[in-house]
């Protein structure tokens, strides 16, 4: 039977099995792939929504699952996130003060670090105060208040009373969801607040991105993709995803392979 002909259920079945393989599905790559319109497969996705079998955002679904707790995320593609954060500490400034968030990506970065930088370090992430501690030549600053499980950090009242006296040179920010149109998302409104409102009040915006998270859009809006000045993407990044946002003004640089895979050489990709 051709891909056009398939019945409902067929259809849905299949985007079940595509959200259990990859947590996320792209209305308009669906509708490619099975030859219909990309109203079909919204319409499919409202009912698969409404069914309790996947979560609507802005061009596709989640999977249920896929927002998982702070610890979980962590131990998930190790070595794609260190790729990342080799190639992010490189462009950070030696003396800079910078804000690095919550996030298991953001770990990585945090602990790949260089003590001969004579960083300054501000978190509201206790994961990333701890993994910096004990490191000689970084200063660490800790926002205070109540700890989000789910997030892995501070991110109500408190943080944003202790974030307005802050003027980082740069801002790190953890996404949950970076989308040519939707811009950076994130799934809980007080932690899309609290990192829009350090956004708006640093120097310089960078994200180190996962390809899980390309082209998705979390239900929260942080900040259009025009405050954000640098992407740090994975070498394989997808080719359409980098021009649609170099075409919105974002440098992107490309990480290195993960040096469990195969060597790579770094790639930087400045939009003219």
């Amino acid at each position: 039977m051709a891909n056009s002909e398939l019945l409902l259920g067929e259809r849905q079945t299949l985007i079940q099995d595509r959200l259990a393989a990859h947590g996320r599905v792209i209305a308009a790559d669906l509708a490619d792939e099975l030859g219909v319109s990309e109203d079909t497969i919204r319409r499919d996705l409202r009912e698969m929504a409404s069914a309790g079998l996947c979560r609507r955002v802005y061009g596709g679904a989640l999977q249920l699952s896929i927002s998982p707790s702070f610890s979980e995320r962590v131990g998930v593609n190790v070595d794609r996130k260190e790729a990342l954060a080799r190639t992010s500490v490189t462009l950070i400034a030696s003396g800079a003060t910078i804000f690095l968030d919550a996030g298991s990506t953001n770990l990585a970065i945090a602990r790949s670090l260089p003590a001969e930088k004579n960083l300054t370090v501000v978190t509201n992430a206790p994961a990333i105060a701890a993994a910096l501690i004990d490191r000689s030549g970084i200063e660490v600053i800790q926002i205070g208040g109540p700890i989000d499980r789910k997030t892995g950090a501070a991110t109500g009242a408190k943080a944003l009373r202790d974030a307005e006296a802050l003027r980082p040179d740069l801002y790190i920010l953890g996404v949950c969801g970076l989308h040519p149109d939707a811009g950076i998302t994130a799934f809980s409104f007080e932690e899309a607040e609290f990192k829009r409102f350090v956004a708006m009040n640093s120097r310089t915006v960078l994200t180190a991105v996962t390809n899980d998270k390309l082209s998705l859009a979390a239900p929260y809006a942080v900040v259009p993709l025009t405050r954000l000045n640098h992407a740090v993407l994975e070498a394989d990044a997808d080719e359409t995803d980098l021009q649609e946002l170099a075409a919105l003004g974002v440098r992107i640089t490309r990480a290195e392979r993960p040096a469990s895979r195969s060597p790579g050489r770094m790639k930087i990709t400045i939009p003219s």
